[in-house]
């Protein structure tokens, strides 16, 4: 990958891009591009639109094509958006859709991403993110079903008794609305 960087990079001229189409196996100097499981992608409007973090342009792009880290951090960056503001019935609604459209695509998602992070999945806020806006909404069993979902991808809360923890709360909760 190294040598086939410095060898982009020797070949760049600083001036004008090149208006020469790319050739087979070459770049496109006048384009930007991002690393992707290993191979060099062009960045897309869904790259600008979770790069950005501006609301209106992401859930612009989720109609968009794209390939599937891209798609994790749009849909991630959604979610993030929208869990700071769920207060507004409108935005918990968006919220609770791509929530559940991301853990939906997270199985497509999950080989890619060990793919691009060396074999370990990062950190993932959807699920409890999501598991939380169930929970407040007395949905406890939908809750309970996305923790464990994240369980099955070997995922982290980040908290130190995990999903697993936050199940038996969830579970504890649910028994004592049943007394």
């Amino acid at each position: 990958m190294w040598k086939r960087l410095k060898s982009l990079l020797s070949n760049a001229s600083p001036s004008a891009p090149s208006t020469r189409p790319a050739g087979p196996g070459e770049l496109d100097s006048s384009a930007r591009y991002t690393q992707r499981m290993g191979q060099f992608t062009k960045a897309d409007e869904v790259f600008d639109a979770w790069m950005s973090g501006d609301l209106a342009a992401m859930l612009k792009a989720l109609r968009k094509k794209t390939n599937l880290i891209d798609r994790h951090f749009l849909l991630m960056g959604i979610v993030n958006q929208t869990y700071k503001t769920r207060k507004d019935p409108k935005i918990r609604e968006i919220c609770r859709e791509i929530s559940e459209r991301h853990v939906q695509e997270f199985e497509r998602i999950a080989p890619a991403l060990k793919r691009d992070f060396d074999g370990v999945l990062p950190r993932v806020p959807t699920f409890q993110q999501y598991a939380t806006l169930l929970s407040e909404d007395n949905e406890h069993d939908r809750a309970i079903a996305v923790c464990e979902r994240a369980i099955s991808f070997g995922l982290s809360d980040g908290t130190q008794s995990g999903f697993a923890g936050r199940t038996a709360r969830l579970r504890k909760k649910m028994a004592g609305k049943q007394s």
